[in-house]
């Protein structure tokens, strides 16, 4: 007990008192290592299943993530939620409530991964044909999702015990943990897709053996005594302080990608229409998507428990200082990555597919995608701010925001506008290498869409805040005179 105090002592006294950069350094690079990992998990299965030159393969790739994220959203709510909470109780110094709620949360990813598995069984048929399975799509769907879904415990335990543990400045092990699952993806994608025959369903079994590996490491972290956090079932609480705290706050995380998954379920259903090469072309510009995505997710991993940590001991500069840090460091980021992926849009999308249909689609779907990702950063840091500092409204709101009502709303009413009015809407049409059937651009334009009215809320909850920080600071300096 004396050593876990130490090492709770020396994780938190850094994450309050050393250097802002070297500390969201430290937090964040663990954090964007593991999640880049996570996205590569992705796309090795796009990959490898590329490689079998059937399109309709690919396509149930592409309709299965959808399932996969929400397996994940609620893994991710849970984690969230609790890793929220658990930083500014020991920002707070109320090192057993912290305690009650890990345990809590383990327990409760455990139960729902439980109910998904039995639940997502009996209707996997129904689920994928919602999620955009064509006729020709379906066989290789069930296959490729069923194994996912049979696990689906593994994925939403990962996802807790990997926010827990970077709530309390662990970000290091938590990127062993996905690095250890994703080579041993990497490793057997190949032999159980090809000398073993198994094709899709390979690659998904594959992608489960790693989650269950990666579990296992997470598990241990705690069991040897390396955590600063004590988790046990039996302290499984049904004290409502907890849980209102974990619903806050996970809700809004688990709605970001929940809604997420439902939008790539509607962009999949809008690309059936123009055929299995927009559907294929439709997954592998999510998915590369992703990968730059992630890399703002990550940061955002470490940068929670650094803003969370000082809220909760009301250090406020150091709150402001990690805000204006973070968004100079992901918007400089966001700004490269978007000319990189436009400028190499079609090799990239070669890289999956050799259909000449699905590369002329998916280099336009990239360009597309990427118009106002410079200003991604400047959400994902604001979407995890109010996260970290317990401010349910505004992380709700944002969640629910660009990836799922805009994009809702857009990809619903873009395909038919630019049917409509495609001579009026060259700008948009003569900024893409390819030219496609005019509905198809109003598929493609949809994030365009939503990240300008995501910017838009996000700069009005901004200024509220930083008003808000700024009048918090007033007082506690004439608390001190």
């Amino acid at each position: 007990m004396a050593e876990q105090g130490d090492l709770t002592e020396e994780k938190t006294r850094f994450i309050g008192e050393g250097d802002i950069k070297k500390v969201l350094i430290h937090l964040s690079i663990p954090a964007i290592v593991a999640m880049l990992i996570s996205a590569i998990y992705n796309l090795t299965d796009t990959a490898f299943i590329g490689m079998l030159h059937d399109t309709s393969a690919i396509g149930a790739v592409s309709v299965a993530f959808p399932i996969f994220l929400v397996i994940a959203a609620l893994g991710q709510g849970i984690g969230v939620g609790s890793a929220s909470y658990i930083s500014r109780c020991l920002g707070s110094k109320k090192n057993e409530t912290a305690n009650k709620t890990a345990s809590t949360a383990v327990t409760l990813s455990i139960i729902i991964g439980v109910l998904c598995a039995v639940f997502g069984l009996i209707f996997m048929e129904d689920i994928l044909a919602l999620v955009g399975a064509s006729p020709t799509i379906m066989p290789y769907a069930k296959d490729y999702s069923r194994p996912l879904i049979f696990c689906a415990v593994f994925n939403i335990i990962n996802m807790t015990l990997n926010n827990i543990i970077r709530a309390e400045g662990g970000a290091r092990y938590s990127m062993v943990a996905i690095t250890i699952g994703a080579v041993l993806n990497i490793i057997l994608d190949p032999i159980f897709i090809f000398p073993l025959g198994m094709g899709v369903r390979g690659a998904a079994i594959a992608t489960v053996i790693g989650q269950a590996f990666s579990t296992v490491y997470l598990v241990l972290y705690f069991t040897q005594g390396k955590s600063a956090l004590e988790i046990h079932l039996k302290d499984f609480s049904l004290s409502k302080d907890i849980y209102e705290q974990i619903v806050k706050i996970g809700v809004p995380a688990f709605l970001m990608q929940f809604l997420a998954s439902f939008s790539i379920s509607l962009l999949n259903n809008a690309a059936v229409a123009y055929g299995d090469a927009a559907v294929a072309a439709t997954g592998i510009t999510i998915k590369l998507n992703t990968l730059l995505l992630y890399v703002l997710i990550g940061y955002g991993q470490g940068f929670q428990p650094v803003v969370g940590y000082n809220y909760g001991a009301k250090k406020y500069d150091r709150v402001r200082e990690a805000i204006k840090i973070s968004l100079i460091w992901t918007t400089a980021f966001s700004i490269i990555s978007t000319v990189a992926f436009s400028l190499c849009a079609e090799p990239l999308t070669r890289a999956f597919s050799k259909d000449p249909e699905v590369i002329k689609v998916g280099a336009d779907f990239i360009i597309a995608v990427g118009v106002l990702r410079p200003l991604l950063g400047f959400q994902i840091v604001y979407l995890t701010l109010f996260q970290a500092l317990g401010k349910s409204k505004q992380a709700t709101t944002l969640a629910i925001g660009r990836q799922g009502l805009f994009l809702i709303a857009a990809i619903m009413t873009l395909p038919t506008f630019f049917q409509n009015h495609i001579d009026s809407l060259g700008i948009f049409t003569k900024i893409l290498p390819y030219k496609l059937e005019p509905g198809l651009y109003g598929v493609i334009y949809s994030q365009f869409a939503a990240d300008a009215l995501g910017v838009i809320l996000t700069l009005i909850f901004a200024s509220r805040l930083k008003k808000e920080l700024a009048q918090k600071k007033l007082a506690q300096q004439a608390i001190a005179k």
